[in-house]
């Protein structure tokens, strides 16, 4: 992936009761890292919402809760984001599930569907259960569209500034 200045600001943020999504964040950070950026990770309860702004990418993981839901210790970073107002802001969400319950990955779901209307959705992913050995190819072109994504906004912002 031929890259541009790594200096942008990347948080992923996510939330794991199982292990499966934490273990998809990890997956990520790496492929991330591989690809010259530098994202500070955290889990939700670790992250300052405040500083939500300060980001140039925003990468969300959520399991589901119940049938759908999004977990409630991932609300509050929901809301802010519905708050934030900066539709240049570069998001992308994941998380993991289990296709036995009626919506598959409904988390994920409601926030794409936010994220889209709020921010600059890049990607979105969904895994079953813990990721598999095909689950790392898809998580490479999820951070590939992740940075597309960037260096378009980074082309956009610099056309507006000429």
């Amino acid at each position: 992936m031929g890259l541009m200045n790594c200096n942008q600001k990347i948080a992923l943020v996510y939330a794991s009761v199982t292990g499966n999504t934490g273990a998809v964040a990890e997956v990520l950070t790496e492929r991330f890292r591989a690809a010259g950026f530098l994202p500070d990770v955290y889990e939700i309860d670790h992250f300052d919402i405040n500083k939500l702004g300060r980001y140039d990418i925003v990468i969300v993981g959520t399991y589901t809760w119940g049938s759908g839901e999004i977990p409630a210790e991932m609300q509050e970073l929901f809301e802010a984001f519905e708050e934030l107002r900066r539709p240049e802001l570069v998001t992308a969400v994941f998380g993991t599930g289990d296709s036995f319950f009626a919506e598959f990955c409904g988390a994920v779901n409601r926030f794409r569907d936010m994220l889209y209307v709020h921010t600059n959705l890049a990607a979105t992913l969904k895994i079953e259960l813990m990721p598999q050995e095909q689950d790392l190819v898809r998580c490479e072109k999820f951070v590939e569209a992740v940075v597309r994504r960037l260096v378009e906004a980074d082309e956009k912002r610099k056309r507006k500034a000429t």
